[in-house]
């Protein structure tokens, strides 16, 4: 090797040293202090050891200002490829300037291009503003010094582009503000950890300013009112090791893009497991409540389930688990939670995890045991309709197998909002021997037709119960209904559900539907 060249590779290796320090050991240590990793210590926890390769390393070495605040490049999560980028707050705040917000838009590209999963670290307060004097914008939003139209503030053109094509998963480890906030809310999953994610429009001090009212980051934007309120967040986790835990293992259940299966793993657990200890679970009196995690636990592969949006209405869950190895999407009434009505807040969350389903060939199950939709002036305000359409339209549109179970009730709008009902597009429904099933429930049931009557007896407590029996046995069974009707299956014993769902999952695999040909239709917003 000649003098030359030995020359340059000791200032190319000094100079990419100074680089991976970020801002400098001081702002590192601060960043330390307020309990937050660095970006770089971000991705190595994230990616199998050794197997990030970064791209676009020297931008912005020369001018004291390493990678425009952000780091991008690609590496490897239990041997399959993605993409990400780190927003490296020790380096102009992590602000989005121009170079900053060409890399972003550019990764995403290329993770589309590559049909892999696009993961993005945040910590900026957003985009770049220079000070008034300077007489310049500050780039981040395509302006002045702004290398092309790809820029911070457009980004959410490649995340559309992306979205059901590749897995977007954002996770906010800082905060997030202003028009920055969009791009995570155009992702499929957004994860947020305590004490250090904050996501707002506009932050406290502009809010006291404007409405006068004195607000934390937490109160106004933290991780627990997004997890609980405002249903933005799907992931709350007590510290950022969690985070990269959580997301290796989401990304575990995730096809790479639209085009593949999602990856079969070996668990070891048996296809024809059964469980006796179900038919305890669950009581037989509609009345009363139980866990549905429970069962969904017990169905399960290993009894292993990884809920989503899990504190954004309850009375609904979703998540992910794994049968015969093979993953599928849970979506369950809860009866702990307003008896597992149907509301609002629970359609919203219910449709968008159906529609991610679908895109990305992941197959649905459904546990159904819902009174109904919510009554009430509360509900009916704030849009239960148009919200309810939303269900409705996310199971008519889905094309991937889908198994409905009836657990134990679905009265009135629950056997739509739940696909129990013929015509919606599920392809099998099984029903435990208590389920039931009508317009109403059976003591509604009863007092529209029997009220009068009832009312005239000597005993009217007791003349409503002997009807309400009487209806049950007569009309809100499921064997009646499986005898008469093609649409229940088969009625199956509770310990034979896990069986019976991989049993049709399986038939259901080589599945082909065909749509009418349509640019998009127009889902109820």
């Amino acid at each position: 090797m000649d003098e030359e060249m030995a020359t340059r590779i000791d200032q190319l290796r000094e100079l990419k040293k100074t680089v991976e320090l970020g801002g400098g050991e001081e702002r590192i240590t601060r960043q330390h202090e307020r309990g937050k990793l660095t970006a770089r210590e971000r991705i190595n926890h994230l990616l199998d050891k050794g197997s990030f390769v970064e791209l676009n390393k020297l931008i912005g070495s020369t001018t004291n200002n390493p990678g425009d605040g952000i780091i991008i490049g690609h590496g490897e999560i239990d041997g399959r490829t993605i993409c990400l980028y780190s927003q490296d707050a020790t380096v102009q705040g992590g602000s989005i300037g121009a170079l900053h917000g060409y890399m972003m838009y550019s990764l995403i590209e290329t993770a589309l291009d590559m049909g892999v999963p696009v993961v993005g670290m945040l910590d900026s307060p957003g985009a770049r503003t220079a000070r008034v004097d300077q007489g310049t914008r500050g780039g981040g939003g395509g302006g002045v010094g702004s290398t092309s139209e790809k820029s911070g503030s457009s980004v959410f053109f490649p995340n559309t582009q992306a979205s059901g094509v590749i897995p977007q998963i954002a996770a906010v480890l800082g905060s997030c503000a202003g028009i920055s906030v969009y791009s995570p809310a155009l992702n499929d999953f957004v994860f947020m950890v305590d004490g250090i994610s904050h996501m707002f429009i506009t932050g406290p001090r502009i809010v006291k300013s404007v409405m006068g009212e004195d607000l934390t980051n937490d109160e106004l934007g933290g991780a627990k009112i997004h997890a609980r309120v405002s249903g933005v967040a799907d992931f709350r986790v007590n510290s950022e090791e969690q985070c990269f835990q959580d997301i290796r293992k989401l990304l575990g259940f995730l096809p790479s893009n639209n085009r593949e299966n999602p990856p079969w793993k070996d668990t070891g657990d048996n296809p024809d497991r059964m469980d006796d200890s179900l038919a305890d679970m669950v009581t037989t009196d509609p009345r009363k409540t139980y866990d549905m995690h429970k069962v969904i636990w017990s169905i399960a592969d290993n009894n292993d389930f990884f809920e989503v949006k899990t504190e954004f209405a309850p009375e609904i869950i979703t998540g992910f688990i794994r049968l015969d190895g093979y993953p599928a999407g849970i979506v369950a009434n809860q009866p702990m939670v307003r008896a597992g009505s149907l509301t609002v807040n629970s359609s919203n969350k219910q449709a968008r995890f159906i529609r991610f389903c679908d895109a990305f060939n992941i197959p649905l199950v459904f546990l159904t045991d819902t009174p109904a939709y919510q009554p009430g002036k509360e509900q009916e305000h704030a849009g239960i309709i148009r919200h309810g359409a939303k269900v409705l339209y996310a199971l008519c549109e889905a094309i991937v197998p889908r198994v409905n179970v009836q657990i134990r009730k679905a009265y009135g709008g629950g056997t739509l909002g739940m696909g129990v009902m013929p015509g919606l597009g599920t392809d099998f429904v099984f029903a435990w021997p208590i389920a039931e099933t009508g317009v109403m429930g059976a003591e509604q049931t009863v007092e529209l037709f029997y009220g009068a009557e009832i009312a005239k007896s000597d005993n009217p407590e007791e003349a409503r119960k002997k009807f309400t029996e009487e209806y049950r046995k007569r009309s809100a069974h499921p064997f009646g209904i499986a005898a008469s009707s093609t649409y229940i299956h088969d009625v199956i014993e509770p310990r034979e559900t896990r069986q019976r769902i991989i049993q049709a999952l399986k038939l259901l695999r080589g599945k082909k539907v065909s749509r009418y040909p349509k640019r998009h239709g127009n889902i109820p917003l």
